[in-house]
Formats: C-alpha cells, sequence, structure tokens
C-alpha cells in the first residue's frame, strides 16, 4: 500500500450459503488493507435478496470469519457507530436517499409490467440492437409510491477510472442504462443498497470480485448522481477450478471453509494459502505469518489473471505448519481426531505417536488412518502385498523367507529406533535387496495400513511382543 491513511474496508456477502474460498478471499484482501493502515474491517450483511436467502447463513459467516481469526471491528453481531450493519434493517436510509433521486430529476417510477419489459427486450432483439432499459423510459412516469420498482435515470457518457488491482479501465456510454433502486417489495437492489450504505459507513476501499467490473460504469454514475466521493476500486479475479478452465465451484472439490477447519486445516495455513491465491510479493516467498501477510501484502500485486485452486498446495502448506508446531501444541489440537480405540492411550503414548507422524501428518483428521495401526489389530490384508508393484514381482514363499529371516534379526533388536535401523539396514544385505522391497513387505507385514510413518519409529512404538506377533501371523497368511 502506498497510501498510509487509515483505510476502512469492507466484507458485505449475502447470507445465502456457505462462505466459499473466493469470498473468504475477498473479505481477507479487504482485511489486510484496513490492519496494514491501522483502519477499520468492518463486516455487512447484505440481504435484500430474501428469496435466496439461507437459514443460518449469517451466523455460518461469521463463524467463517472467526475461525480464520478474520477479525471484524464492526458488525451486525457486535454493533458500531454506523449500525445496523443488516441492509433488512437500513430500509429507511435507502428512501431518504431514493427520494433525493426523485427530488433531483434522477430516478422514476417504472410503469410497465414485466411482460411489457420483454416486449421490449424482444423488440430490441429483432431489431438487433442491444436493449437498454433508457430507451424505453416513460415519457410521463407516474409518482412514485413504493408499489412500483424505482429506476435511476442514467446520464450516460464515457468513464475512465483507476482499478487498484486491474489498472486503468474505461467504458462507453453504451455501457451504462437506467436499473432498478427499490423492488416492488420496497427492497433495495444491491446496485443501490451497497453504494448508499458504503458512503453512509464512510467506506474507503470496496474490494469485491470481478463479475462486479461490467457494472461499474452505472455505479459511477449513480455516486455522481448522488454527489458522493468514488472510493478506490478494486476488482479481485476469480478463485479458478483446478484445471484452471472455470470459476472454482462446489462440484470442483471446493468446500466449505468451516469443512477445512474441521478437517483439522490450521487456521494460519488457510490464511496463507488464500492469501496467495493471486498474490505474491515478487519474491520466491510462499510461507507467511501473518504479521509477515499485513506487512507485505498490496493490492498492487494481486494478478490481473484468475488463480488456480490447487489443493495438493494445501495439503503441503497445512503439512509444513504442522510440522512446525511444538508437541505440546500438535497434541492439544489433535485431541479430538484420535480414533475410539486410543480413548486408554497414556498422554505420554500419544504425544510418542504423535512425534513419529508428524513428518508426514497432511491434516489432523489423518490421524486415525495413520495412528490406528498402534491402538488394534487391522485385518490381514494380503491383497495389500499382492497388489503392491514392487513385491508382486515374487512368489510368497519368497516373501515368507524374507520375513523369516528378517524376524530373527529383529527379535535380536533392542527395540530402540537406532537399533532397529541398524537391525534393517544390514537385513538388506543379508537378504540382497532393496527398501521399497523389503521394508514395504515388513511395513504391510506389521500395520496392515495402506501407509505409515517411518518403519523403525513404527517397530519401535509396537514393542517387541507385537511386531514378532504380527510378523508371525503374516507368514502364516503368506502360507495359506
Amino acid at each position: 500500500m502506498t497510501d498510509s491513511k487509515p483505510a476502512r474496508t469492507r466484507f458485505a456477502p449475502s447470507p445465502t450459503g456457505y462462505l466459499h474460498v473466493g469470498g473468504i478471499r475477498t473479505a481477507l484482501f479487504a482485511w489486510l488493507v484496513a490492519r496494514q493502515t491501522d483502519g477499520q474491517f468492518i463486516l455487512r450483511l447484505e440481504d435484500t435478496d430474501q428469496k435466496r436467502e439461507v437459514a443460518g447463513a449469517d451466523e455460518h459467516i461469521m463463524k467463517s470469519l472467526r475461525a480464520l481469526g478474520i477479525d471484524y471491528d464492526e458488525g451486525p453481531d457486535i454493533g458500531g457507530p454506523y449500525a445496523p450493519y443488516i441492509q433488512s434493517k437500513r430500509l429507511a436510509s435507502y428512501k431518504k436517499w431514493a427520494q433525493k433521486l426523485i427530488d433531483s430529476g434522477r430516478a422514476y417510477a417504472d410503469p410497465y409490467t414485466p411482460a411489457e419489459v420483454q416486449t421490449f427486450r424482444e423488440q430490441a432483439q429483432a431489431e438487433k440492437q442491444p436493449f437498454l432499459y433508457r430507451n424505453r423510459r416513460p415519457e410521463n412516469p407516474p409518482v412514485w409510491d413504493g408499489s412500483q420498482p424505482l429506476r435511476f435515470k442514467s446520464e450516460p457518457k464515457t468513464y475512465h477510472w483507476q482499478d487498484a488491482i486491474m489498472g486503468k479501465s474505461h467504458a462507453g456510454a453504451e455501457a451504462i442504462d437506467d436499473f432498478i433502486l427499490i423492488k416492488s417489495d420496497g427492497l433495495p437492489t444491491y446496485n443501490f443498497a451497497h453504494i448508499i450504505d458504503d458512503h453512509e459507513m464512510e467506506i474507503t476501499h470496496v474490494i469485491r470480485g470481478q463479475e462486479f467490473i461490467s457494472s461499474t460504469p452505472n455505479y459511477l454514475n449513480l455516486y455522481e448522481a448522488l454527489g458522493f466521493e468514488i472510493p478506490v476500486l478494486a476488482h479481485a479475479p476469480h478463485v479458478l477450478a483446478p484445471d484452471g478452465n472455470k470459476k472454482l465451484g462446489k462440484r470442483d472439490g471446493a468446500k466449505d471453509v468451516l469443512d477445512y477447519i474441521r478437517d483439522g486445516f490450521l487456521p494460519e495455513a488457510l490464511v496463507n494459502f488464500i492469501a496467495s491465491l493471486g498474490w505474491n510479493d515478487g519474491t520466491e516467498q510462499e510461507i507467511f505469518s501473518r504479521e509477515e501477510l499485513v506487512a507485505k501484502f498490496s493490492l498492487e500485486h494481486v494478478q490481473k489473471s484468475g488463480a488456480r485452486f490447487d489443493e495438493r498446495r494445501l495439503l503441503w502448506m497445512n503439512g509444513y505448519y504442522i510440522r512446525e508446531l511444538p508437541l505440546d501444541k500438535l497434541y492439544e489440537l489433535a485431541k479430538d481426531f484420535w480414533p475410539e480405540t486410543a480413548t486408554n492411550a497414556s498422554i505420554e503414548d500419544k504425544k510418542t505417536i504423535l512425534s513419529v507422524i508428524q513428518e508426514r501428518l497432511k491434516f489432523l483428521a489423518e490421524i486415525p488412518t495413520l495412528t490406528t495401526l498402534f491402538f488394534e489389530e487391522l485385518p490381514v490384508d494380503i491383497a495389500l502385498i499382492d497388489d503392491n508393484k514392487q513385491l508382486s514381482k515374487f512368489s510368497h514363499a519368497e516373501l515368507r523367507e524374507f520375513l523369516e529371516t528378517s524376524k530373527t534379526a529383529i527379535r535380536k533388536s533392542d527395540f530402540t529406533v537406532s537399533g532397529l535401523t541398524k537391525v534393517l539396514n544390514d537385513q538388506l544385505e543379508a537378504t540382497g535387496q532393496k527398501p521399497g522391497v523389503l521394508f514395504s513387505l515388513i511395513r504391510i507385514a506389521t500395520t496392515w495400513a495402506p501407509s505409515s510413518p517411518g518403519l523403525a519409529e513404527t517397530l519401535s512404538l509396537l514393542g517387541k511382543d507385537k511386531t514378532i506377533e504380527r510378523l508371525e501371523k503374516a507368514i502364516a497368511a503368506l502360507e495359506k
């Protein structure tokens, strides 16, 4: 940011469903701009499209922001100097400004029925002309009594403006039309209400998705008609599906942000990942603390093209943050993720297991998959051996021999990690096999799991008796 004046930014979602990654990114960008200028970040709920409203979505939005540490200074649940922060409770304000537009000759009652408007559209189509409502303005509109839509009377002109993300932008007069300000049900449209709210709440930066770019000329026309100062405008490009060909949606695997939290993704990792969707500071740095993001973020460094959502990168990043956690903190965060069979395990045993799996843990909901083998006997599954690309090259008799030789050597180990590591490496030489063969075989035979932590660490945790017992069961299964 080049402007050091305190910014007032806002996130103004509609409570029509869960908060997706694109929405969170918009909120995060606005939060960062406010925090780095010691300004204020406001949450406002735009609920004027009540037919699409989803029960509980308002609380879900607030819970999602809180879960990520995106704190707001004013909002529906905490109030503030410009309350209320819910549009359906601000109707008197919209009517006041609507009347000012009527009085200045810049708004009129729309007398046409939807069927008549559709006829106008069809006529324009038949004439191969774009449909512009301003070309059909009624000559003598009735006095607006609230029973009919109220339309803005535009004054088309060419506009040039600077977008803080997209750069220099412009549009001709053909992009400007008479749009509805207040619907016949008495509720304002987004196009009208957000401009009134932003003015009254003294918003300095309007940060939103690129889908609003095409409407910007109409908004500029309305700002002028109202005599409002135009805030800094910034339109962020879409977050794209993994293939990069379309906007990210539910069908592309995008989850509710709270689902990521429930799966054990850390808020710090999610914030870092979401901030870097289409933004970087011009360096190769990928891991940013929250403080670094606040210090380094700028709208000017947000890319103009869409940012591809890569969940593998999110998994890598979350794994990095997990590996950086002190063991005691990881234990605290993991308390709700253990398998049921771990109920009676001691704190010390759980911490030891966490220390072993921490290096490969990508999200906390993986803990049962990686640790069940320590708490219960998993069923013997020879298919894990037969389907292994390396092991399938050998007969069951050859694999039994490898296990017999290894069992004898392992039995003599002191079962420390270092002692087991030496025994296992000696067995590579004794059997003439590579780690991909011998270690995979011993790992499967002692865990019957598709994956596990380091082999020596796993055997050390299992202990001598359980390790030998499982090797003997595997040998017996291969005989059958």
